[in-house]
C-alpha cells in the first residue's frame, strides 16, 4: 500500500466517526428541544384551565377567586429560557397548591360538576407537565453524556455544542406538605 492511501483511509475513517458523532449530538440536542417544548405545551394547558376554573368559583368565595386571578396574572409573564420558565411554573403551582387547599372549606363548590371536571382536567394536565419535565431531563442527561465523553467532547466543543440546563423544582416542593387531619385549628 502506498503511503496516500493510508493517509486516505486514515482520512475517511476519521471523518466518518466525525460525521458519526456530529449526527448523534444533533440527534440528541434535538430531542432536548423536543422535551423543552413539551413542557411549554403543557404549562400552556394548564394555562388555558386556570380561566375557566375562575369563573366556576366566582360566586364562591373572593378569596379564591383573587388567588386565580393572580395566578392568572403570573402565567402570562412566559419565558424564554428554561430557568425562566421554572420560576413562572413554580409560582404557579404553589398558588394552585394554596388554591386546592382552601376549596376544601367550600363543600358546594366542591360538589359543583363543573368544578369538578375543570379540577380533574387541572390534575390530568399536572400529570401530563411532570412526565413531560421528567422526558426533558431524562433527554438533558443523555445529550450532556454524549457531549462530555470522549471522543466526542472534541467535536462537541468544534461545533458549539454547549451542556443543557436540568429542569429542577424549588426546595419547598420537594418537602411533602404538612396534613392535620383533626377538627381543631
Amino acid at each position: 500500500m502506498t503511503p496516500l492511501i493510508i493517509i486516505l483511509l486514515v482520512l475517511s475513517i476519521v471523518f466518518t466517526v466525525m460525521w458519526l458523532i456530529y449526527n448523534s449530538l444533533v440527534r440528541a440536542r434535538n430531542r432536548v428541544e423536543e422535551g423543552y417544548s413539551g413542557i411549554d405545551v403543557q404549562l400552556k394547558k394548564r394555562f388555558e384551565l386556570i380561566p375557566n376554573l375562575i369563573e366556576a368559583v366566582k360566586g364562591y368565595n373572593a378569596y379564591e377567586a383573587e388567588t386565580l386571578q393572580k395566578i392568572v396574572e403570573t402565567r402570562s409573564a412566559s419565558g424564554t429560557t428554561i430557568g425562566e420558565m421554572q420560576q413562572n411554573d413554580q409560582s404557579i403551582t404553589g398558588a394552585l397548591r394554596a388554591f386546592r387547599i382552601h376549596v376544601e372549606d367550600y363543600p358546594d363548590l366542591k360538589a359543583n360538576t363543573q368544578f369538578l371536571t375543570l379540577m380533574e382536567n387541572l390534575s390530568t394536565v399536572e400529570n401530563e407537565l411532570s412526565m413531560a419535565r421528567r422526558y426533558y431531563n431524562g433527554t438533558v442527561r443523555d445529550y450532556n453524556t454524549k457531549m462530555q465523553v470522549f471522543p466526542a467532547v472534541l467535536i462537541a466543543g468544534m461545533f458549539g455544542h454547549q451542556p443543557k440546563e436540568f429542569y429542577q423544582v424549588e426546595d419547598d416542593e420537594r418537602s411533602a406538605p404538612a396534613v392535620n387531619l383533626t377538627d381543631d385549628e
